[in-house]
């Protein structure tokens, strides 16, 4: 797993100070969260959980188990009915604009992401409602791109692109904010393997720059090689937490494809063409 200290400055080119971050300190957390819906079900239920930049976590479950609504909550769509999420220690309402500088949410449609007339107008939405200089906005956008594999007229409608394309350019818009931590909602659903390749190519890329990264997705084959870390919701509860090795044999328990790494290498659970 990369250093929590690691990812500061990756779009910038600069070297990151270690002695300026507490690494005791998760960068999001929560900590006995509670999510009650209208109807007075608990849909999050006593949810406590860390994590940090440069982490590579998949966070897995059956379809209802919770996993979009704790995303929500990460960013403050949602507030907890109970509990609470902190980002660095302080209370996510008393930090709301500087986390979602750092901590970016790309929503599982992309088409409602992405708003932009063009990729490049896209691309600059984020810093420009941040006030940041012009000069500054282009340097971003021209490493996104390149970044992106998106090369092309920049004044390319989004409708145009394929769905991975598409679904690459909704982590562009928030990549031009300089996040720290990534959260991707089921970022496979609905590509062909082209697309699931491409999208899942720019997620390690991004994990080698030191940016963290929060799977959201039920289909542990396409990532679980990559992953630091599987967490799986039931019902709203985070029933396990912790090593891939550890976990995966038993995720069937959770709805989900169980791995026996005897007959099935770890590493052979990608989509990434080997």
């Amino acid at each position: 797993m990369v250093s929590p200290t690691q990812s500061e400055g990756y779009l910038m080119g600069q070297n990151p100070n270690p002695d300026s971050l507490d690494i005791r300190c998760p960068d999001l957390e929560t900590r006995n969260l509670t999510y009650m819906l209208p109807s007075g079900v608990k849909a999050l239920c006593q949810v406590s959980i860390s994590f940090y930049k440069g982490e590579f976590v998949l966070l897995a479950g059956r379809n209802g188990s919770g996993k979009t609504l704790l995303a929500r909550q990460l960013v403050g769509l949602l507030r907890p009915t109970e509990g609470s999420v902190l980002f660095r220690g302080v209370p996510l309402p008393r930090c709301l604009d500087k986390a979602r500088q750092k901590v970016g949410l790309v929503f599982q449609d992309a088409d409602s992401q992405v708003l932009g007339q063009t990729i490049e107008e896209e691309l600059r939405f984020g810093p420009e409602n941040l006030g940041v200089p012009e000069e500054e906005i282009q340097r971003r956008v021209e490493t996104v791109i390149r970044l992106l594999d998106l090369e092309q007229n920049l004044l390319t409608p989004p409708d145009r692109l394929s769905g991975g394309e598409k679904r690459r350019l909704a982590i562009g818009g928030i990549l031009t904010i300089q996040p720290e931590l990534l959260i991707l909602d089921e970022p496979f659903a609905n590509l062909d393997y082209p697309g699931i390749v491409s999208v899942l190519h720019l997620l390690l890329q991004l994990k080698e720059k030191g940016i963290g990264i929060i799977l959201i997705t039920h289909e542990l084959e396409k990532a679980l090689a990559h992953a630091d870390r599987l967490v799986i919701l039931e019902k709203g509860r985070i029933v396990e937490d912790g090593t891939v090795q550890t976990i995966a044999p038993r995720a069937g328990q959770y709805g989900l494809h169980p791995l026996d790494f005897s007959r099935t290498p770890l590493e052979s659970c990608t989509w990434l063409p080997r």
